[in-house]
């Protein structure tokens, strides 16, 4: 039997972990979210606090995806959605996306298209939907 045990921790076990954070003034535009289960360390860029932390949990399931071939990435966003700012977001068909990146969304200046971290760095995040509008 095959033991595809490492010592890369779980991407959850990243999730239960503090990160350290530096600040915008510290390091430029971006904060910097730092999780530490020694000896692994994943790091996160983003314009806020949860989005670096959202970053650095990306990164590390990218990471034990190193150790583990077979552990699938998933994408921290839904295939389709609208943001808090109403922009409108549509998963890239995994044939275009080494051309288009991940997703495609429309703003003010029209169509154009972002990588998961990109998306992350920029701290896009799904407006939230509750129960009661769906059935509208």
């Amino acid at each position: 039997m095959f033991d595809d045990r490492s010592a890369y921790p779980h991407p959850d076990e990243f999730k239960v972990v503090r990160p350290e954070y530096s600040d915008p003034e510290d390091e430029g535009d971006d904060v910097i979210a730092i999780i530490n289960i020694p000896p692994f360390r994943v790091v996160g860029y983003s314009a806020t606090r949860p989005g670096a932390r959202r970053a650095a949990l990306y990164e590390a399931s990218k990471e034990y995806r190193g150790y583990h071939p077979s552990h699938r990435v998933e994408s921290p966003f839904p295939d389709e959605f609208e943001d808090l700012e109403g922009t409108k977001w549509s998963r890239v068909r995994a044939s275009k996306r080494d051309e288009l990146g991940d997703y495609e969304f429309e703003d003010e200046n029209g169509e154009d298209s972002a990588d998961i971290e990109q998306m992350l760095q920029w701290d896009v995040r799904p407006a939230p939907v509750y129960e009661d509008e769906e059935d509208e």
